[in-house]
This record gives structure tokens, sequence and C-alpha cells, in this order.
């Protein structure tokens, strides 16, 4: 990929940080590896695309250091939890044969497992190499008939953020608006389905199906969720939505603005995480939608649900109240979880910002307060205990070992999720 190309997915006018004198986001510093390659980037954002087959063209340690490390989950198809590497060793580099493994490769991976698609992700070696991997990915979407799509995301390019980026450009470039969406079936209570897209929504342990009921009672058709528990073909009708709701602003921001300024789908950003952002979500859902008795519905809903939630809640309100809490999660989870713990009763009194947006700084101020403590600084001592703060409970997201650490709230228990259901699917 040419830097220009580069330089561009990173000056992004839809983030607000951008009227700046320092135009995008920031590039990375050297020793600051903690937050992953682009390639680790591009892999995550697509890889719950349940139906496609995702080939790592390069080494072998690409794709087995950070395969299927999200737990995203899927209602049916698992192909995504095949991991395929085109495993190039160094005498493969010095023959040149890395094109050819890859042609092979994608014709191994379409008989083996039939896939709807597949997508090639290249990583640092093959870039470096010169393996002109769109070539390739077109010469065998001709002889097979599969589309092949190629995810150019090296891991040198820059950061995991860029490389989410450079995933939906190739969702956009390849794949949005290649197909239409199946005939909407008439609802048996009459009312009108309307078509909206959720961009950067991951289902990490199967966390959206405990939404997406509300989508199904207000007439909402989810298209697509870019990407969790996501097929193929959902992601080619992305086109069609009415209105798209950006769950992961700093990962695929760039979808959502070529989307408005290609087909003019508006856009909000939003969260589901917590009574309160849940609410807003479908607000802004029927407002942008614009339908009077869809507005008034919502509402119902709303209130409804707010009840149900806040009677559930009130056990555990008498037993957190009050209780400290250190986030640290990163990127949009900086403010969203915020809001969640708060309908607990507990107090966050820092949160981690090592992903965040200028936007999500913002929000996390407007939630917290002008004086709330964030934290940049990724090491586990800063993580564990920040100077002059005193905390119950410690929130650290993703890899890191120390995920809940508990300081003086003991006896806590994990309960099993809710009954999983999907919309759409």
């Amino acid at each position: 990929m040419k830097a220009s190309e580069i330089q561009a997915l990173l000056d992004e006018p839809a983030c607000t940080h951008n009227t700046k004198e320092k135009s995008g986001c920031a590039k990375p510093k050297p020793g600051a590896t903690a937050g992953g390659c682009s390639f680790d980037g591009a892999q995550i954002a697509l890889l719950p695309i349940a139906d496609v087959a995702h080939i790592v063209h390069g080494p072998i340690a690409c794709a087995g250091s950070s395969w299927d490390n999200r737990g995203t989950r899927s209602s049916g198809v698992t192909l995504y939890k095949i991991g395929m590497t085109t495993d190039l060793s160094e005498t493969d580099v010095v023959m040149g044969r890395g094109e050819k493994r890859l042609f092979h490769a994608i014709k191994q991976a379409i008989d083996s497992y039939s896939p709807k698609a597949v997508f090639i992700y290249n990583t640092c070696v093959t870039a470096l190499i010169g393996d002109d991997v769109g070539a390739v990915c077109k010469a065998a979407t001709e002889r097979w008939g599969t589309p092949v799509v190629p995810v150019d995301a090296a891991g040198f390019y820059g950061t995991k953020n860029l490389g989410n980026r450079l995933a939906g450009e190739a969702m956009f470039k390849h794949v949005i608006g290649t197909a239409e969406p199946a005939p909407v079936v008439p609802r048996a209570d009459g009312l009108p389905t309307y078509d909206v897209n959720l961009i950067g929504e991951y289902n990490i342990a199967g966390e959206f199906w405990h939404v997406a009921p509300l989508f199904d009672e207000l007439g909402l058709r989810i298209l697509c969720t870019l990407s969790g528990d996501s097929r193929f073909h959902e992601v080619q009708t992305m086109h069609r939505a009415k209105v798209n709701m950006v769950v992961c602003a700093k990962a695929l921001l760039n979808v959502a603005r070529k989307m408005q300024d290609t087909y003019g789908q508006p856009f909000f950003e939003g969260s589901f995480y917590g009574v309160q952002d849940v609410s807003n979500a479908l607000r802004d859902f029927a407002r942008l939608i614009g339908d009077p008795d869809l507005i008034a519905r919502t509402e119902a809903v709303i209130a409804r649900e707010e009840a149900k939630a806040h009677a559930a809640l009130e056990p555990w309100r008498a037993r957190l109240k009050d209780k400290r809490v250190l986030l640290y999660t990163g990127g949009v989870k900086s403010w969203s979880i915020v809001s969640a713990l708060q309908d607990l009763g507990m107090k966050v009194v820092a949160t981690g910002t090592k992903k965040s947006t200028e936007e999500d700084k913002a929000r996390i101020r407007e939630l917290m307060g002008e004086d709330t403590k964030m934290i940049d600084d990724g090491s586990p001592k800063a993580r564990r205990q920040p100077e002059g703060t005193v905390v119950d409970l410690s929130r650290v997201q993703g890899r890191h070992p120390d995920r809940w650490r508990t300081q003086s709230l003991h006896g806590a228990q994990g309960t099993d999720p809710l009954p999983r259901h999907q919309s759409g699917a």
C-alpha cells in the first residue's frame, strides 16, 4: 500500500480532532508495542465474519500469535475459528514462492470448506518481498468463482487502530454494495420494517444477543453487524440500510463516513453498555429514521425495559454502591462501560485511554467530571494502582491477565448469561 493511501486513512474527516493542527491519529511511539500492529487490527476487525475462510499470508507466527483472541461468538457457522496460513518459510522467501503458495492455499481452502468468500491478510514479510496479493486474489476469483478479497494491512504500516481502518477500507472497496438483501417479510402485526447496520459491533462473548430482541420488537431489521456474528452476504448488502450505528468509533468510523457520502446513510455513535446508553441508541435510530409511530413505540419500549432493568439491578446496587473502580480498557469502552458501572452505583475513579480518541475523552469528562484521572500508561503498575488512588475493584480489558482484580471487594460471583438470541440470522 502506498504511503499516501495510509495517510489518507489516518486523516479521517469524521473525527472532530482532525480540526486541530495535528490531523488524524497519532503516530506510534518507539517502544509502544502493547496495542498490536496493523495486521492484528485488520484481522480482529474482520475475523468474526463467520462463513469466510480467513487466510494469513506469511510466516506461521503471524496467525498463531493472534488468532481468535477476541472471543466473538457465532450463532451458526464456525468456519472463522479455523486458523489458516500459508506458513511461509525462509526457503519460500528466498526462492520467491510466496504467490504460488498463496494461490494453492486459496484452492485448498475452497476445496476443503466451500466458504462464501476468502479473505487474504497481507503481513510484514510478504509486503517486504513484494508479493502481489491483489493480483493473486483476482486470479483466484476468476479461476474458482469464489470472491477472494485482499486485506492489505502489513504489520509495519502502523498501529492496530490503523489496521481496523484498513480492514474497513477493504470491505468498502471490495464487498459492500455487491449484492442485494432478501426481501422484507411482512410482519404479523402490520408494522413497517426498517433496515439498519451496526458498524464496529463484534458480539464479544455473545453480548449483542441480549440487545437484539429489542430491535426485532421495534421492526428494525439488522442487515449487518460489521463484523460480530455476521455473514459475507450481509456485509455485501450494507448499502441498503436506512441508518448506521457506529459502536466502536476508533475502528471503523471511515466505513460509516464513506457510507454516508456514497449512499446517503446517516450515522451516529453509540454504545450498548449501560441502561441509559441502550435507551439512547434506540432513540437515535428512531430519530434518524423519522417515523413518528416508531418514535412513540420506541419510547414505550424504553420505559418498560428501563423499569425492568432497574428492578433487576437493585439487589446488586445494595452490595456495590459507592465501590471505587479502576477501569482500564481503552477505546470506546473507556467511557461506555463507565455508564454501566454507574448504573450499579459504583464510582469509576480512573479510566484507561490508551486507544481513546479526543471524542472518547470528552465523553469521559462528561460522565465522570473534568477532574477525572485518565491513564495512558499501559504498564501493569499503572493499571493496578494509580498513584494517589484507592480502588476496590479494577477491570482490565482483553489480553491482560488481570482482567478483573479485586483489592478489597471479595465474594462476587459471576452469573450465566441470558438466553442467546440473534436478530435476522
